[in-house]
């Protein structure tokens, strides 16, 4: 007999026969844990005790004490309570089963019916039986089934079971189940066997339904399951639990690659939406070279140029200075080309990383870059069948510009992370505020690909050389501000006008359309106020004074050339709102003593 408490884990005392049976002496069985007398065998001990806590009284076979020689004892425990309590003592009566075979067979048959083995027989009877009674339906389903007793061991397996889990049949049964395939949760945390749905059957008899749970099979892969713990019941009392379970693990694959998939489609539509917002922008913004205001000589020269090289195939080449209507010319030539039913694409070569400008050009497949979910095409692709319009050429890599030439010069590229050749029709247009001859020579860009390039070069001359437009432009400006305000008429007279001559214009044409949008804000009662940098028109004052000295004829010639401009910008009208005279700052009958004398024929003129 050994008097123990569970709750402390400590042995409290031994009889003789306990002593010699364990090959301790009472002493130091005194001061020995239980747990430490049954190495491993914790689940089982705790099987064992809470049976005797919640029966009073309760038998095993299962727990194995460790002789003090090392070797494990057979022995059946017969439990009992020895007081009452929170934390009980218990008493175990052990019985040596192996000389208890040397003992009268029948006579400790007897004994054992009496102290409760008939009930543990009758239970496994019962297990028994309902493997053999449903054998044909075990065999059929394709459900894995096992069944438990109370005590968490199997008791049957049948063949789906076994071929999901890995295990046979006789690996499992007798075994605790808990501990052999649903010891850890999906995310290798401890699953403790008392949170497990399938032993709260035992305490609640009811059933219990999960749908995403592990099991781990034999090779120490995890087996996602939904399952049903249905407690089995032998005259009242729960005896066991009958489990069915299903792999759902093709499922769970299919349901997070659908996930991924709808991400994946989302995320294309939303770029969709975005190249479609692009798109649509670029096709607003197009217009023909007869959108592009201007009378000058240097003017009429690039729109000779545009007309020229637009309805051929020719590689061109525009520079000039930041601001001087490089995209509007590149523009121009795609409106006026036979490619103006596709795209023109732009790509701003200063503003793409220097990482990512194979993936901006020619785009990636689907993992070739991080955060590369799917393939994507790149601005050459996009542009097929239509033009290419590459800004801040200059500023593309030396590196990548072999690879440019060779879609120049060939219409073939691989995205990056593709073996794949793809082909493309593109036309290529690109600008530049730099010198790239100089750059060639500095070795900072090919001359291969600057030859290619520069089949037909075009200069955009700063704002400053043409200065007969300045007014021409600040009208329109000032026009499409007035209308984007929503403020109503303003007018840019004369005095205006001639600041705005003066100045230098260090930004060009997008300085002048910022100072008029500027200049709209701060409109009041129609009148504009024009704020300019001190710095900039004594610059321009200096090169004003120092063109003063003009000849009769010349004087007339800009007098003429002055109004001439007026007129178109104001469709030919002189009288009333909108007017030449008006624009001028001049009175109508004055403005036509002066078109008179100067030999200018009025009629309605088509704004340029």
């Amino acid at each position: 007999m050994i008097a123990l408490n569970p709750a402390t884990d400590r042995v409290l005392d031994a009889n003789p026969a306990a002593s010699q049976l364990l090959g301790y002496d009472r002493a130091m069985l005194r001061e020995m844990r239980v747990t430490a007398l049954h190495p491993g065998q914790l689940p089982a001990l705790i099987v064992f005790t809470d049976g005797v806590l919640a029966k009073g009284e309760y038998r095993t076979r299962g727990l194995k004490p460790r002789h003090a020689t090392g070797h494990e004892l057979a022995v059946e425990y017969a439990g009992s309570r020895l007081s009452e309590g929170a934390a009980p003592d218990l008493l175990l009566v052990v019985t040596d089963l192996a000389a208890q075979r040397k003992r009268d067979t029948d006579t400790e048959a007897d004994l054992y019916i009496r102290s409760g083995l008939e009930e543990w027989q009758r239970t496994e009877r019962f297990f028994r039986d309902v493997e053999r009674e449903n054998q044909l339906i075990l065999r059929a389903a394709g459900e894995g089934i096992y069944g438990v007793n109370a005590d968490g061991k199997t008791t049957f397996v049948n063949p789906a079971a076994e071929r999901m889990l890995g295990f046979t049949a006789e690996e499992l049964v007798g075994k605790d189940m808990h501990s052999i395939v649903h010891h850890t949760h999906a995310d290798g945390s401890h699953y403790p066997a008392i949170h497990c749905p399938i032993y709260a059957a035992f305490r609640d008899g009811a059933v219990h339904q999960v749908s995403n749970e592990v099991f781990w099979r034999k090779d120490g892969s995890r087996l996602f399951v939904e399952y049903t713990s249905t407690p089995i019941r032998d005259r009242g009392s729960v005896v066991g639990a009958v489990i069915v379970f299903r792999d759902i693990t093709q499922r769970r694959e299919a349901d997070e690659k659908l996930r991924l998939a709808l991400s994946e489609v989302d995320q294309l539509r939303k770029r969709l939406e975005q190249d479609n917002e692009y798109l649509q922008e670029e096709i607003r913004q197009q217009t023909d070279h007869r959108g592009i205001i201007g009378v000058s000589a240097a003017m009429q020269k690039t729109l000779r140029q545009v007309e020229l090289v637009a309805p051929t195939e020719a590689s061109v080449l525009i520079t000039g200075e930041s601001g001087t209507g490089k995209e509007l010319v590149a523009r121009a030539i795609h409106g006026a080309s036979k490619r103006s039913h596709r795209p023109l694409i732009r790509v701003n070569c200063a503003a793409v990383a220097r990482d990512m400008f194979e993936s901006e050009f020619f785009g990636h497949a689907r993992g070739a870059l991080a955060g590369a979910l799917r393939d994507r095409p790149g601005r050459f692709e996009l542009a097929d069948g239509g033009t290419l319009f590459l800004d801040e050429i200059g500023d593309i890599p030396l590196g990548l510009q072999g690879k440019l030439l060779r879609v120049l010069q060939e219409g073939q590229f691989e995205r990056v992370g593709e073996a794949r050749t793809r082909r493309v029709d593109v036309r290529v247009i690109a600008a530049t505020n730099r010198d790239l001859a100089a750059a060639v020579r500095e070795k900072q860009f090919r001359e291969d690909l600057y030859f290619r390039l520069n089949v037909f070069p075009i200069d955009c001359v700063p704002l400053r050389e043409r200065t007969e437009d300045i007014p021409l432009l600040a009208q329109h400006f000032l026009k499409a501000a007035a209308h984007k305000l929503k403020i109503g008429a303003v007018r840019l007279t004369e005095g205006d006008a001639r600041r705005l001559v003066q100045y230098a214009w260090p930004g060009n044409v997008r300085e002048l359309q910022n100072v008029m949008e500027h200049a709209a804000i701060l409109a009041r009662d129609g009148r504009i106020r024009i704020d300019l940098p001190s710095a900039g028109m004594r610059a321009a004052a200096g090169r004003s004074d120092a063109a003063t000295l003009l000849t009769e004829d010349e004087r007339r010639d800009r007098d003429r050339a002055n109004i001439v401009a007026a007129l178109d910008a104001c469709g030919g009208k002189v009288f009333g709102p909108g007017g030449a005279a008006e624009l001028l700052d001049v009175r109508p009958t004055t403005l036509t003593s002066r078109i008179k004398a100067l030999g200018i024929t009025v009629n309605k003129r088509k704004r340029s």
